[in-house]
């Protein structure tokens, strides 16, 4: 079980979290700017962030082992994309953005049945 909640629950609050704490580092007028342009995905990214701090901390250091692998191998699809991106993969970038975007057709029509 520690597995699903790593991939479904316990990574988009790390990655939220990661995120806004990126834009809370940036300079004054370029922070504010953030905020201003906010579109729906970040906004749904400080939904996220806006969850309990105390209790996202025992998640983390409870499941310890299933987050860090998880981890592990999201750091590896994240660089597989950045080398994407840097070397013009239009091919790869696209196949995955098709295979993600089936995944979530599925968990909408699973949630529907």
């Amino acid at each position: 079980m520690g597995g699903q909640l790593a991939i479904t629950s316990h990574l988009p609050h790390l990655i939220a979290y990661t995120i806004v704490g990126t834009a809370s580092d940036l300079e004054g007028d370029l922070q504010q700017e953030v905020i201003k342009f906010s579109a729906s995905g970040f906004r749904d990214f400080t939904r996220i962030a806006a969850s309990d701090p105390i209790m996202w901390r025992d998640i983390f250091l409870n499941n310890k082992e299933a987050v860090l692998e998880i981890i592990q191998r999201f750091t590896e699809d994240l660089t597989a994309l950045q080398r994407a991106i840097r070397w013009g993969e239009a091919e790869t970038l696209e196949t995955h953005f098709r295979e993600t975007r089936a995944i979530r057709r599925a968990i909408i029509d699973a949630k529907q049945a």
